[in-house]
């Protein structure tokens, strides 16, 4: 019998820790809640779950190091995924109430407020998944759970990568009044702008499918 894969989610107070690490034991990880980094560097996934506003989600990742563990493991190409504004702090710079954070810049590109007659974007959504997505490997046309105001409505990595010789990064849109970023898969750094842990047997097969990459 395959040894289950050791998951780390990162505890830094903020982010739905309790229900990730219920969903995640779900689809058969070995589940820690810690914000030790010796135990986040060595796991062989890390999720990085965030709710709430961008900068007091950088100023909790700062204070337990999440930016060096984060910086560290995708150095060594060990996979991260990010949940919420898990993912925004992935960006380069979060903008909210005119006032700009910086993030942790494993990518380009600003996170802002969503453009839309109702915001936060509360409920279910669909995604267009594109050709060889790993994440969404047979949930192409499910909807997932989404509650958020703010967003990256551009992926400019994946422009910058478009006709060179380095693959772009697989970038899954949603649309809520205007498009935007709702998964990344980047090499060993995967993210997601909606909530897999409360988005039903779709959720658990998406985390099944990220699990399953780690072995």
């Amino acid at each position: 019998m395959p040894s289950q894969s050791r998951v780390v989610v990162l505890d830094y107070g903020f982010g739905n820790v309790r229900s990730a690490v219920r969903a995640l034991m779900r689809v058969g990880a070995q589940v820690e809640l810690t914000s030790d980094p010796h135990a986040a560097a060595e796991a062989d996934g890390l999720v990085v779950p965030g709710v709430g506003a961008f900068a007091a989600c950088m100023e909790g990742l700062r204070a337990v190091h999440g930016d060096q563990i984060v910086d560290r493991r995708l150095a060594g190409g060990r996979p991260v995924l990010g949940i919420c504004v898990g993912m925004q702090v992935m960006f380069a710079a979060g903008d909210e109430h005119g006032e700009r954070a910086e993030g942790l810049g494993e990518w380009p590109g600003v996170v802002d407020r969503l453009e839309a007659d109702v915001v936060p974007h509360m409920g279910w959504s669909t995604v267009d998944v594109p050709e060889g997505s790993t994440l969404f490997a047979g949930l192409e046309d499910e909807r997932f759970y989404f509650v958020h105001s703010y967003a990256a409505r551009s992926f400019p990595l994946a422009e910058e990568a478009d006709g060179t010789r380095f693959r772009a990064p697989l970038v899954t849109w949603s649309q809520h009044g205007d498009r935007f970023v709702a998964a990344v898969e980047n090499g060993p750094l995967s993210a997601t702008q909606f909530h897999p842990e409360k988005s039903g047997d779709a959720g658990a097969e998406l985390l099944r499918n990220w699990v399953g990459s780690l072995r």
